[in-house]
């Protein structure tokens, strides 16, 4: 009878090499793998269904059945060909961001849209904020609890992405 976790205990202390040999030893042909937990695992599994016994006569009749009716991939699959596209001409320039700027948010100036409840709200991302109606504040999630009366995730509600939903995903109206 086997003992399970004698066995596991013994290849835990074993080299990798070591665990290579053994490997040769259960299963007759050498693995080039050389991950030690890998190798423990299979090597218990094997020993198990040697012990246990194998597939029945029914199953594995099944099992070339079903391998012989698989459509198998002779040739390997085409590289796609790559056609480089012409640079297109800018008219931007790259500006870098300063350290403390939240990526997620467009750069200060950019205007942001939303609809919600059949109006339209306008707000200015600013480099320290953002503008509304007129008013300053400090973070989206302000003036998207300021349009809406409720808390909102401001990234969401102005569709900027960086979380479950992404970028344009529809925002359910509250």
């Amino acid at each position: 009878m086997l003992n399970v976790a004698k066995e596991v205990a013994t290849l835990e202390r074993m080299t990798v090499d070591q665990l290579r040999a053994r490997y040769g030893e259960v299963f007759g042909e050498a693995t080039r793998s050389r991950h030690k937990e890998y190798l423990i695992k299979r090597i218990i599994w094997r020993l198990q269904a040697n012990e246990q016994g194998d597939l029945s006569e029914r199953a594995r009749r099944r099992a070339l059945e079903l391998a012989n009716d698989a459509d198998l991939r002779s040739t390997p699959p085409r590289q796609a060909k790559v056609i480089p596209l012409p640079a297109a001409p800018t008219a931007t320039t790259r500006v870098k961001r300063s350290a403390g700027v939240n990526a997620r948010l467009p750069m200060p100036g950019t205007v942001l849209t939303r609809e919600y409840k059949g109006e339209i709200y306008e707000v200015t991302v600013l480099s320290d904020g953002f503008s509304f109606q007129g008013e300053r504040y400090k973070s989206l999630s302000a003036v998207a609890k300021a349009i809406t009366g409720q808390h909102w995730n401001g990234y969401y509600f102005f569709r900027l992405g960086g979380g479950e939903r992404s970028a344009g995903a529809p925002v359910p109206a509250r």
